[in-house]
Formats: C-alpha cells, sequence, structure tokens
C-alpha cells in the first residue's frame, strides 16, 4: 500500500507539472497575440512551472520524495538517496501522468476556435527539439549540452537543498526558484526539457519531430541527473537516509 500511494503521488505531481507548466505555454504565454500584456510570456511560463514543483513538492514530497520526473529519479539514485528497485516503478508513474496531462491540455486548448498544432513549427504545444525545432535553432550538439548541464546543477540543488543539514521546511521553494532559472535560461535552446516526462507527455499528442527528436531529451536529461547525483554525492556530507524507500 505505501508503495502504491508513493506512485499515485509520482502520477499526481508529474500531471501537475506537465499540467501547470506546458499549460502556461500553450495557453497563456501569448495570449491574444503579439505585444498583448496579458500574454505571460517567457518570464511566466519560467515561473509556471518553478511553481508547479514548489507546490507539488509541499503536497505530496513527504508521500513520494517529490521527484515527478525520470531525471531526478536516475540522479537520486546516483546520489545514494533513492533504491534501485523503485526506479521503474516510479519512471513509469511519471510517463503516465506526464502523457494524462498532455492529453487533458489538448482536449482544453482543442476548444478555442481555430486551434490547432503544427508538429513542424518550434515549440508547437510547448514540445522540446533542436535545430529547426529549437526556438532559437540552436543545433544538436548546444541542445545535448544544455540538457545534459542544466540537469546536473538541477540535481545538485534538489541534493543540496533537500540534505539534513540545509535549512528545514526551504527546500521546494530553492528547487522551484531552481526549476525557473532553468527555463529562464533554456527555453530559447530547447524549450527546456530537463525532464523526460514533460517532453513524452506533450510529444505524443503531437507526433512528428518532436517524438523523433524525444530520444535526446531522455539521453541528456538522464546523463545529467547522474552527473548531478554523483557530484553532490561527493561533494556533500554523508546523508545516510533514502528519500522514497519505505
Amino acid at each position: 500500500m505505501a508503495m502504491t500511494k508513493k506512485l499515485a503521488a509520482e502520477f499526481i505531481g508529474t500531471f501537475w507539472l506537465v499540467l501547470g507548466g506546458c499549460g502556461s505555454a500553450v495557453l497563456a504565454a501569448n495570449f491574444g497575440g503579439d505585444g498583448n500584456p496579458l500574454g505571460i510570456g517567457l518570464l511566466g511560463v519560467s515561473l509556471a512551472f518553478g511553481l508547479t514543483v514548489l507546490t507539488g513538492a509541499y503536497a505530496l514530497g513527504h508521500v513520494s520524495g517529490g521527484h515527478f520526473n525520470p531525471a531526478v529519479s536516475f540522479g537520486l539514485w546516483a546520489g545514494g538517496r533513492f533504491p534501485a528497485r523503485d526506479l521503474l516503478p516510479y519512471i513509469v508513474s511519471q510517463v503516465l501522468g506526464a502523457v494524462f496531462a498532455g492529453w487533458i491540455l489538448l482536449q482544453v486548448a482543442g476548444g478555442a476556435p481555430g486551434f490547432a498544432i503544427d508538429p513542424a513549427s518550434a515549440g508547437a504545444f510547448a514540445t522540446n527539439g533542436f535545430g529547426t525545432h529549437s526556438p532559437g535553432g540552436y543545433s544538436m550538439a548546444a541542445a545535448f549540452l544544455c540538457e545534459v548541464v542544466m540537469t546536473a546543477m538541477f540535481l545538485v540543488i534538489i541534493m543540496g537543498a533537500t540534505h539534513r543539514n540545509a535549512p528545514a521546511g526551504f527546500a521546494p521553494i530553492a528547487i522551484g526558484l531552481g526549476l525557473t532559472l532553468i527555463h529562464l535560461i533554456s527555453i530559447p535552446v530547447t524549450n527546456t526539457s530537463v525532464n523526460p516526462a514533460r517532453s513524452t507527455g506533450v510529444a505524443l499528442m503531437v507526433g512528428g519531430a518532436p517524438v523523433a527528436q524525444l530520444w535526446l531529451f531522455w539521453l541528456a536529461p538522464i546523463l545529467g541527473g547522474l552527473l548531478g547525483g554523483v557530484a553532490y554525492k561527493w561533494l556533500g556530507p554523508d546523508r545516510p537516509d533514502v528519500v522514497g524507500n519505505g
């Protein structure tokens, strides 16, 4: 029963992350057209992603550890904070939550007159991409490097903020603001993934190039998560407890 609740929390938390973050990009980033003050733009979308993690971590972190991201689960495993046996069920729950959020978002967005998705358009339906599918036209190499480094730093923030010697109760704020900063940096490059489940949830609703390029947004964030987890395990003082175990 304990594991069932953890997996449910991971499903709900990842659902909330994708619905809130990608939903803000699809429904509100450019609301009313270019220059309209009602559009939230890059800053608003970045903040929305941060707020989903902040609120999700406070609401569900005590249940499952609040990963909501396969790269985070891998990183915490590499950092000695998460058992290997729980990786697969956590990741399956995260991906299912993200796909469900993508489907819900598609139903809502489709209720607007004239709504259509162009799979060839960069960042269509909040998808991630590189080359002609990057918002800024960044190369595959630049996109890969960006995703690896951003995810590695995200794991350093997560592991540091949740360390037993860190100020108690403030970890979700640091993690949420960290994700906000990551989006401010990397939205122009890849539309910001750092989360394979988030990328998958919307890519499957679009098809075409977003699905064809999905491999990078699994490989790079997981590699970054592993690097960040190992780096903090070496850097930070030992912490014997394991997040999400029990």
